[in-house]
C-alpha cells in the first residue's frame, strides 16, 4: 500500500468511527403527539374551527399550541398592530413577498433558516377564518 492510500484508508476509518459515535451519542427529540386534520385539496372547510384550521394548517408546529411563540416561531398575538384583514391573508398566501420589511427582518434575525410555508393552496374561506382569529388574539 502506498503512502497516499494509507492516508485515505485513515482518513476513511476516522470518519466511520466518528459516523458511528454520533448515530450513537444522538439524543432522540421527543415527538409532540399533535392531532392534525390532513387536508390536502384547497376545498373549504366550512364546517372546522379557527382553532382547527390552525391546527390543521401545522400553526402549532411553529408557533406553539397557545400561539404563544416558540424558538421556531414568534408569538401570533397582536397581530392587529401590523396587519389588516386583506394584507394578512396576503401574508400568509405568500409570506415571502414580506421579507423586505424592517419587522420582518427582525424575525429572520431571530430565528435564522427557518422559513414561513406559505398557504396559496388553502381555500380563501379559510384564510379569511384564520386571520379574523388571529387579528383578534390580544
Amino acid at each position: 500500500m502506498t503512502k497516499p492510500q494509507i492516508w485515505i484508508a485513515s482518513f476513511l476509518v476516522l470518519f466511520i468511527i466518528l459516523f458511528i459515535l454520533g448515530r450513537i451519542t444522538k439524543e432522540e427529540e421527543p415527538v409532540k403527539n399533535i392531532p392534525q386534520t390532513e387536508i390536502t385539496s384547497p376545498t373549504t372547510s366550512e364546517n372546522l374551527s379557527a382553532k382547527e384550521l390552525i391546527v390543521n394548517f401545522g400553526c402549532v408546529n411553529c408557533h406553539g399550541s397557545e400561539l404563544q411563540g416558540t424558538m421556531q416561531g414568534p408569538a401570533l398575538k397582536n397581530l392587529s398592530k401590523y396587519y389588516s384583514r386583506k394584507d394578512l391573508i396576503s401574508y400568509l398566501r405568500n409570506p415571502q413577498s414580506f421579507m423586505s420589511s424592517a419587522r420582518l427582518g427582525e424575525y429572520r434575525e431571530q430565528f435564522p433558516n427557518i422559513m414561513m410555508p406559505n398557504f396559496s393552496n388553502k381555500n380563501i374561506k379559510d384564510l379569511g377564518k384564520l386571520a379574523d382569529y388571529l387579528l383578534g388574539l390580544k
